[in-house]
């Protein structure tokens, strides 16, 4: 009897088991169904295609979009635009709108394939319940001449703009977009020429060019000031907005930025002479010889999950094949990072000497590409600013190592709201003595002293 007794309790356990995954199933059927019901449109002449495969189901759906309709099939196509995969529970909470995409692309559970912008994309197409709006957003700003791509999150009163570096796009700050986005308003962008963003073909593609273009960017989005956050190239094209217009940056966090070199010049003439229109003779990096650089660029690669590799690694092939401009504009900035003056009247590392917005220096210790050294130039030129060493770094700190570095970059943006707040302060309160000294001051005899209160006049002196 003892024996039928367990029987039964496993059984029943097993039935339950069956039935809360059969529930789980139709919940996750009906978030598909209700897809169409749901879906914003989009542009004029816009199609994508998505499989959606929910790992722990072992199904999968194809999505369709066009500007005005959402098409959901059980049968995906075999070679759609983008693949995202995750579990039942997590799609959920994806559709009820507790949780966004970059959240659970953070927190490893979400991985993505193929064009990753158009995957972070799939919930910007769709309302929350109760008609609420997304979570985040990827859309283009019209810059100047420029189109730059954007993913926008948050909505908070200040702005972020996260800045690339070399042959990356915004994808490599997505976790800390994640982690900004319940304070702040945060904006992450391709920078022209690279990404999603427009590549023009005869752009200078140098540090001013860049930050001109931020500055539209900001224009365009009618940002009067912003804390700029930077990696590599991106750093570097941060520094330059500083120094062009200090009044429109709050603070800058600086993660590896470029730099220019002071050694290992003597092919300064044979650069000048490789015109970066060279690059537009057809050719390509293989996906073995991009996956070694880009491991090359941590300290201890066993910290990277594999799949960022993946993204990374088919995000640089995706947009380095698309086009003639696109290798054009890798060659033309990598020549002006190495190009770039470091002495002289307006030689770098002079100018950075003018910089006025606070400045927080994130180095990796074991960063190959900017070493170390180049702190102590840092510090000759601005002995105000913050610099941190992240231990057994290299030269991505926001991807290696991003729990310290995105809290380094949100807890610099705090003190430097702070700093603000409090200078700000004392200059209404400069301001307020001064009128209150003003107002003393018309009440004075003819001797020229106040008779009412020469304390206040004293103390407005």
């Amino acid at each position: 009897m003892g024996g039928n007794n367990r029987s039964g309790r496993y059984s029943g356990e097993a039935l339950t088991e069956v039935t809360a995954e059969g529930q789980r199933l139709g919940e996750v059927e009906q978030a598909f169904a209700s897809l169409h019901e749901r879906y914003l449109g989009a542009d004029a002449g816009f199609h994508a295609s998505y499989r959606i495969e929910l790992d722990d189901l072992g199904l999968s759906w194809a999505v369709e979009l066009d500007e005005t309709e959402c098409r959901v099939t059980v049968s995906p196509e075999r070679d759609p635009d983008a693949v995202i995969g995750t579990d039942a529970a997590t799609w959920l909470e994806l559709r009820e709108g507790q949780l966004s995409g970059l959240d659970a692309f953070r927190s490893r559970r979400l991985w993505a394939r193929g064009n990753l912008d158009l995957a972070v994309a799939f919930e910007c197409f769709f309302q929350r319940p109760h008609g609420r709006p997304p979570l985040l957003r990827i859309h283009e700003v019209r810059a100047g001449k420029a189109r730059i791509s954007t993913l926008s999150a948050g909505d908070g009163i200040e702005n972020v703009i996260l800045i690339h570096g070399l042959g990356s796009n915004k994808t490599s700050f997505y976790e800390t977009v994640s982690a900004l986005t319940p304070q702040h308003t945060v904006h992450a962008i391709d920078l022209p020429g690279f990404g999603s963003s427009s590549k023009p073909l005869r752009a200078p593609y140098d540090a001013a060019w860049f930050a001109r273009s931020v500055c539209r960017f900001m224009d365009a989005m009618e940002i009067d000031r912003a804390h700029l956050v930077g990696n590599s190239l991106g750093g570097r094209v941060a520094i330059e907005v500083g120094l062009r217009e200090p009044a429109r940056v709050q603070s800058l966090s600086l993660l590896c930025p470029s730099m220019a070199w002071r050694r290992r010049r003597q092919f300064v003439p044979l650069v000048r002479l490789l015109r970066p229109e060279l690059a537009a003779i057809p050719h390509s990096f293989g996906g073995g010889l991009v996956r070694q650089q880009f491991w090359s660029m941590f300290s201890r690669p066993e910290r990277i999950h594999p799949s960022a590799a993946d993204v990374a690694v088919e995000e640089f092939l995706r947009t380095y094949r698309s086009s003639v401009n696109a290798r054009v504009a890798f060659s033309a900035s990598a020549r002006h990072i190495y190009l770039e003056e470091p002495g002289g009247p307006r030689g770098f590392y002079t100018r950075l000497r003018e910089l006025e917005p606070p400045a927080m220096f994130v180095w990796g210790d074991e960063d190959p590409l900017v070493p170390l050294a180049f702190s102590r130039y840092v510090r000759d030129a601005l002995p105000d600013a913050r610099q941190v060493v992240l231990d057994q770094c290299g030269h991505v700190p926001q991807v290696e190592h991003p729990v310290d570095a995105n809290a380094l970059v949100h807890d610099f943006i705090g003190h430097a709201q702070a700093s603000a707040a409090e200078r700000a302060a004392k200059r209404l309160g400069r301001a307020a003595r001064r009128l209150q000294g003003r107002i003393n001051g018309g009440s004075t005899n003819g001797s020229g002293r106040n008779g009412k209160n020469p304390e206040i006049t004293a103390e407005a002196a």
